[in-house]
């Protein structure tokens, strides 16, 4: 990644689960094995859950922080499983 920035970003604060992860897998899904999205989102259930469902789909955290009322999230796409 380097100080180019994430590749992609989402912001999904205000969104429920699971349309938290919902949202986070389609866009993950556009991505090519290796870059990274940045998720913006809520405390609580949706920074409890996504990253532990894009973990189990076979991508990288590669960081969570809070950012205020909110939570920053780096993801690392991982390779696609339907290959």
């Amino acid at each position: 990644m380097g100080n180019a920035g994430p590749d992609r970003r989402l912001d999904i604060t205000g969104e429920a689960c699971p349309i938290t992860f919902v949202h986070t897998k389609l866009v993950l899904e556009e991505m090519q094995e290796g870059e990274v999205l940045e998720v913006l989102l809520d405390e609580g259930e949706p920074v409890a859950n996504v990253p532990r469902s894009v973990t189990a789909d076979g991508h990288q955290v590669l960081s969570v922080e809070k950012m205020g009322d909110h939570c920053r999230l780096l993801i690392k796409r991982g390779p696609n499983p339907y290959i």
